[in-house]
């Protein structure tokens, strides 16, 4: 579908609610609500909502994390990986 196709008035949306959302959740399609002429909405699955979501919480973590390297917060992973080995056994010696 594309997105020309995609874009519904909310007219629509009220006369073909059912059909909305079983195209939206068995195709995975996203439609855009207009009302006025104006984009309003997007109307998703949750699994595609989920998926985007995620996607954005991984684009905020490798935001920060090149943040951190702008910044000098960071070390070769020769050394982190041989103050986490030297912690896990710290904590197998208290156990």
């Amino acid at each position: 579908m594309s997105l020309k196709d995609s874009i519904k008035p909310i007219s629509y949306l009220k006369a073909n609610t059912a059909e909305v959302v079983r195209d939206v959740s068995e195709n995975g399609k996203t439609l855009y609500i207009t009302q006025n002429g104006e984009a309003k909405i997007v109307v998703q699955s949750i699994t595609e909502y989920e998926k985007t979501q995620n996607t954005l919480t991984m684009l905020r973590i490798l935001a920060l994390g090149e943040e951190d390297v702008r910044k000098g917060r960071h070390r070769p992973a020769k050394e982190a990986f041989a103050e986490l080995k030297e912690r896990i056994k710290k904590f197998k010696n208290e156990v």
